[in-house]
């Protein structure tokens, strides 16, 4: 029998195969505090039930060298497995073998597996760790980032895309995260960039380390291309566990629900949150904690645009999206960042069947050329269509400010929303009890033997009229006034009433949304 008809020689070129790049490339990456592509799918994926495909594809160039340099696998480990028993598609790629770099064959592995993926409907999850494309194979390589970005946009809203960066990211490699739905990025270990610190500083005469230019900080704090980073491998590969809890599977199901027994609901702490002065802060993730499942509230992109506060969470065991302004930080006020923020996870949330749960508490959107000059009308209006679009279930909360443009703008009764409560406290009004005044009364007041006692005296009767929730409930926008403590009582009972909505858009090839 010839030796490659022997189950022997399987058994070395399986061997082969898992040794990577060799002992040597693998001691070293460990001494980068990095795991190897394998190490990191055994902890991502169930025990046992990781099945690899394409482990003997090799690639097939011969130029500068690479025919002296053939690696099992080319760089890439592909296949499937469960993660808590659910079914997921996973490539992790192998910097131990030529740097991770993207050859035509390794891409081809990839545009394999996400071909499954979109076919039986269940999760894609990327673990990049690579130098980009290989030089040596010119356009091929380049052809192959290119058939990825295809398959990442024709999975967009069909099944939930993660893509953890465990390693350089540079180039052309970055759009592949860029259009999944969520990117985790490892402290001092990762980095995302079009073009590096070299180039920069070619072009630009700027110098910049790699950390400062498009390390996990720089992409969690200033961009907010990271939705989430990791103090390591380990805990990042926990975090897409725990995302994938709160998901579906594809865009044809809703996300699984956990046991739950009804309890007391009533929040009695609740009652004292809103401080009694409107332009004191306060932290609107103490109210998100105290109404939701306990424990099950997870942040989305926590260190950008704090202003706005989005994330996962669970209420009565059901897995809900949650988009909340945050007094605490720039008065919750509606700005580029956050306006983008939250419009990208509604639309996510809406893709996926996940309900949005909305609390309001919004002064308005942030004055100023820069943000005039740099489109806060389109980039808020991103914000506005995401709402607009939106067919899942829907309830707001009006803790207390709701004025101007950003009350029609935070999934209203006018947008779509399917009940819209507020609190005693809520201001439901044009702009703030000040300034309506001042430009209501603008000329009784200059008339006024005593100006500002007559600016007193009208900013009260301003308030009466129209700082409260009062005369939106009359005209039917506000569903109903609750007491605090009840909060979590009616959205429990809210969400279930419409847990066989159907929301039909307008038939179209698809909308054009302001970019």
């Amino acid at each position: 029998m010839h030796e490659k008809n022997t189950l022997e020689y399987l058994n070395r070129q399986i061997e082969l195969a898992k040794k990577g790049g060799g002992d040597d490339k693998i001691e070293a990456q460990h001494k980068k505090g990095k795991l190897t592509a394998r190490e990191r799918i055994e902890l991502l994926l169930d025990r046992d039930s990781f099945q690899e495909l394409g482990m003997l594809v090799s690639h097939r160039s011969r130029d500068f060298g690479l025919d002296k340099q053939t690696f099992l696998g080319d760089g890439v480990v592909t296949g499937y497995g469960t993660v808590n028993g659910r079914l997921v598609y996973v490539f992790s790629q192998d910097f131990t073998v030529l740097g991770g770099s993207l050859s035509e064959a390794h891409a081809e592995k990839i545009v394999k597996i996400m071909d499954l993926a979109i076919k039986n409907g269940a999760p894609m999850i990327g673990l990049n760790d690579s130098g980009g494309a290989r030089i040596q194979e010119g356009v091929v390589s380049l052809g192959g980032y290119a058939d990825i970005f295809y398959r990442n946009t024709l999975a967009s809203g069909v099944i939930p895309q993660i893509s953890a960066i465990l390693g350089p990211c540079a180039g052309g490699a970055v759009y592949s995260p860029a259009i999944t739905d969520f990117n985790i990025m490892v402290e001092h270990s990762s980095y995302m960039f079009v073009t590096g610190p070299n180039v920069v500083k070619t072009v630009t005469h700027e110098e910049v380390s790699s950390e400062d230019l498009g390390g996990a900080s720089a992409h969690s704090i200033k961009s907010g291309v990271a939705h989430f980073s990791a103090p390591n491998e380990v805990d990042a590969i926990e975090k897409i566990k725990k995302l994938l809890s709160y998901l579906p599977q594809n865009c044809e199901e809703n996300a699984p629900d956990l046991p739950y027994e009804a309890g007391n609901d009533i929040r009695e702490e609740l009652n004292n949150v809103v401080p009694e002065n409107p332009n004191t802060p306060y932290d609107i993730k103490d109210v998100i904690c105290k109404i939701v499942d306990s424990k099950s509230f997870l942040e989305v992109n926590k260190d950008f645009a704090e202003n706005i506060v989005v994330g996962f969470a669970r209420l009565a065991g059901k897995s809900i999206g949650i988009v909340a302004n945050q007094p605490a930080f720039l008065a919750g006020v509606l700005d580029i960042h956050s306006s983008k923020k939250a419009a990208r996870f509604v639309r996510f949330c809406d893709a996926f069947n996940i309900p949005l749960l909305v609390f309001v508490d919004v002064p308005g959107f942030l004055p100023g050329t820069d943000q005039e000059w740099n489109a806060i009308i389109t980039n808020g209006a991103k914000l506005l269509y995401a709402f607009s679009e939106a067919t899942v279930p829907r309830i707001s909360l009006i803790t207390r400010k709701a004025y101007g443009g950003a009350y029609d703008v935070m999934n209203s009764k006018h947008i779509g929303a399917d009940l819209n409560f507020a609190w005693p406290s809520a201001e439901i009004a044009v702009m703030g009890a000040k300034g309506a005044t001042e430009i209501i009364f603008k000329k009784e007041i200059q008339e006024a033997a005593n100006p500002e006692e007559m600016l007193a005296m009208k900013e009260e009767e301003y308030k009466d009229r129209f700082a409260n929730p009062y005369a939106a409930a009359a005209r039917g926008y506000i569903d109903e006034i609750i007491e605090p403590q009840f909060t979590r009582q009616r959205l429990i009972r809210g969400f279930k009433m419409l847990e066989n909505k159907v929301g039909n858009l307008p038939k179209k090839k698809h909308g054009n949304i302001p970019l």
